[in-house]
C-alpha cells in the first residue's frame, strides 16, 4: 500500500513506555510478538514482529514528555497522501498540532495530531510500501476503538479527514451509541462516548480469557474482563505495568 492506497488506513502502531525492555517480554508473553532491530538511519529502534512480519515498535517516552504530564500510551499511524495539507485540515476542522510535520530518512513523512476532543493520532505517508494482508491475522491489531465526548462530532471529523464510512451502529442504552466505522467495505473499528478521549487498540489472539491470564500474571490491571461482544467474539481490555491502554480480540470460531 503506497501512495493513495494508504489513505485513512492503519499502517504502524507505536508503543511510547517508560521500559521498553519490560515491555517487549510483557507484550511477547501476552500476544506472542517477536521483535527485531531496525537499523535504519538515526537511534536503532525495535520493532513489534507478527508472523507476517512487523506491525509497530516501541520506544523509550522521553523525558521531556513525562515532565509534561505524558503518560506511556499507543499511537497508530494512520495513512495520508499529503502529510503537510492533512495538517492543515485537521487544524480547519477543530484539531490541533501536537508535533509538525517531519521527515523520517528511508521511512516516509509523519506528524502527531489530536482530533477536535483530544485523541491524538499520526498521519503518516509512508517512503515505500507496506503490504498487509487483507483480514487481520494473529498478531495484528484487529479492532481500533475511540473513546471521545463526542461521538457523531468525532465520525464527522475522521470522515471528512480520511473517508472513514458508518458500518453500523448499536444502541448502549445510557451509554449512547456505539458508532462502527470502516472504508471500502473493511471494519475498523468502533466509536463510543467516553471520558477522557483517547484510541484503544486490540490485538488479535487465540484466546481472549487466556491473555488475559497471561497479562493479569505479568502485572497488568485489568479495565474490563473478558466478554462476549456481538457476533460472539469476545474481548478484554487493559492497562500494562507501566499505564499503556490496549486490547485483546479473539474471533468466534
Amino acid at each position: 500500500m503506497a501512495g493513495a492506497d494508504v489513505q485513512g488506513r492503519f499502517l504502524w502502531y507505536d508503543l511510547m513506555t517508560t521500559d521498553p525492555a519490560t515491555a517487549k517480554a510483557f507484550y511477547t508473553q501476552v500476544v506472542g510478538w517477536g521483535t527485531e532491530t531496525w537499523g535504519g538511519a538515526g537511534t536503532p529502534y525495535d520493532m513489534w514482529v507478527a508472523g507476517h512480519g512487523p506491525i509497530g515498535g516501541v520506544m523509550q517516552l522521553p523525558a521531556e514528555a513525562q515532565q509534561a504530564g505524558a503518560a506511556p500510551h499507543w499511537m497508530a499511524h494512520i495513512g495520508v497522501r499529503d502529510v503537510d495539507a492533512t495538517v492543515v485540515q485537521v487544524q480547519a476542522l477543530g484539531g490541533a498540532v501536537v508535533r509538525e510535520p517531519a521527515d523520517i530518512p528511508d521511512v516516509g513523512r509523519f506528524a502527531v495530531v489530536t482530533d477536535p476532543y483530544g485523541a491524538m493520532f499520526s498521519v503518516y505517508k509512508p517512503s515505500g510500501d507496506m503490504p498487509r494482508p487483507e483480514w487481520p491475522q494473529r498478531g495484528d491489531v484487529s479492532w481500533h476503538e475511540l473513546m471521545t465526548g463526542d461521538v457523531a462530532g468525532a465520525f464527522d471529523f475522521y470522515a471528512a479527514l480520511f473517508g472513514w464510512e458508518r458500518t453500523g451502529e448499536m444502541d448502549m442504552g445510557e451509554a449512547g451509541v456505539y458508532q462502527m466505522y470502516g472504508q471500502g467495505g473493511t471494519m475498523y473499528g468502533g466509536m463510543m462516548k467516553q471520558a477522557p478521549a483517547a484510541w484503544a487498540f486490540y490485538v488479535q489472539v487465540e484466546s481472549a480469557d487466556a491473555a488475559a491470564e497471561r497479562a493479569r500474571g505479568a502485572g497488568a490491571q485489568v479495565l474490563v474482563e473478558p466478554m462476549e461482544v456481538p457476533g460472539g467474539d469476545r474481548v478484554a481490555l487493559f492497562a500494562d505495568p507501566q499505564g499503556a491502554v490496549f486490547g485483546v480480540h479473539s474471533r468466534n470460531a
